[in-house]
């Protein structure tokens, strides 16, 4: 992989696993024709199990890893997983394009909320920290912005500094993936214990889509170095 990403020396991090999902040589050529059959097909059968296929404790795990500080993953500033649960179940899942499509889908079925990053705005050098206290950024056309003091952010290099461009909530305008991106990165945010054990077949089950528009994909699992703490 091209992309390099570590984690803050920070033991609020060390519940949390990553996967990474690389994509390069993206194809746009029938990326943005409408929801995929087979992801469609996926849809349907998982509001005839009413969503059965993601855990009460799958969704309760996801929570716990993002309550950190002041941060509470309640309402507004719950998973993005839960709002496409919530959304696949009243017939309102987002449609997109393939790329963010396909995430979305992973996300779903899986709990697991997913950015979906364009690989060359944000860089080749990822960090993964706690937001500061006063930091936000515009996560939608309307500019509306988020405040993402204690949440799990992504950041990217901006000159001197680390800025946060992705969260497990809502990621920044800034780097988000439209046409015609060349590349992409997948954020996968997994706890640790039994409820991220998916998180590798998470990883594949993504890495599979995105190969069919791309030249060529790669991914991994990523965890904090152990951390001593005093």
């Amino acid at each position: 992989m091209s992309v390099v990403f570590r984690f803050d020396d920070d033991p609020e991090l060390r519940d949390v696993r990553i996967g990474l999902v690389e994509a390069s040589g993206l194809s746009w050529n029938g990326a943005s024709l409408g929801l995929d059959n087979r992801f469609q097909e996926c849809l349907n059968e998982f509001r005839a199990t009413n969503g059965s296929i993601v855990s009460k404790e799958r969704q309760a795990a996801v929570r716990a890893m993002l309550r950190k500080g002041k941060y509470r993953p309640a309402g507004r500033g719950k998973p993005s997983s839960e709002y496409l649960f919530a959304a696949a179940l009243a017939g309102t899942f987002p449609v997109i394009n393939f790329f963010v499509d396909a995430a979305n889908l992973v996300s779903l079925v899986s709990g697991y909320p997913i950015s979906l990053i364009d690989g060359e705005k944000a860089g080749a050098s990822l960090h993964l920290r706690l937001g500061r206290p006063g930091e936000c950024y515009i996560f939608n056309e309307g500019e509306q912005r988020i405040d993402v003091e204690d949440l799990v952010c992504v950041c990217r290099n901006d000159g001197n500094d680390c800025v946060p461009t992705a969260n497990p909530v809502r990621d920044s305008m800034a780097t988000k993936l439209f046409a015609p991106a060349r590349s992409a990165i997948a954020v996968i945010y997994a706890p640790q214990g039994q409820e991220g054990q998916d998180l590798e077949s998470a990883c594949d089950h993504l890495a599979g889509f995105l190969s069919e528009q791309s030249e060529a994909v790669h991914w991994a699992i990523v965890v904090p170095r152990a951390i001593k703490v005093h």
